[in-house]
């Protein structure tokens, strides 16, 4: 049998990943099952309507990957791609609750900051392309790439921004159920 491929382009920031996880459990509702994602790309297997519970981690530490694999698949959970340090994972739903690969807001705020510290590791990248591109005489092309270079600071600002209001947010979350 020959499964058809059918790619849907969508955008999802970091700290929007329960946005990303029910759109791809509205396409697995729909017949479209995750093959693989992509920057703003995805690739689904065409089949039949089922009920999944899709889940996203963020994993920058690599030694220990087949035991990370290894913990999730025992849970009973299917991996089903990686993009940039993204663990995208799958699992059929049974009953009326959702499955979590976290059950608690504190491991959640640690994924954020693992996504952070995996932005901070990379940052400096950017920093001797900065100072070489301010160092030479302005031409036409030093300009352009100091802009973008510019731009992609700006965005990595935004970035953590976003990031860290997410992390207040379940930070608040916590306290307000303890409270409770």
């Amino acid at each position: 049998m020959i499964t058809k491929t059918i790619h849907r382009s969508r955008w999802f920031w970091g700290w929007q990943d329960d946005k990303e996880e029910a759109w791809l459990q509205d396409m697995a509702r729909q017949g479209l099952h995750l093959k693989s994602p992509g920057f703003g790309s995805y690739a689904f297997t065409q089949g039949e309507p089922r009920e999944m519970v899709y889940r996203l981690d963020f994993l920058s530490d690599t030694k220990n990957r087949a035991s990370y694999l290894q913990l999730f698949q025992d849970a009973g959970w299917e991996h089903v791609g990686e993009l940039s340090g993204w663990q995208y994972w799958r699992k059929e739903r049974r009953g009326s609750e959702a499955d979590e690969i976290f059950t608690d807001n504190e491991s959640k705020i640690q994924k954020y900051k693992r996504l952070i510290n995996y932005l901070l590791v990379t940052l400096p990248i950017y920093v001797p392309m900065y100072i070489v591109v301010i160092n030479h005489k302005s031409g036409v092309i030093e300009t352009i790439v100091l802009v973008v270079m510019l731009m992609l600071l700006a965005l990595y600002g935004f970035f953590f921004i976003k990031l860290q209001q997410r992390i207040n947010q379940l930070k608040a979350q916590a306290w307000n159920s303890k409270k409770m």
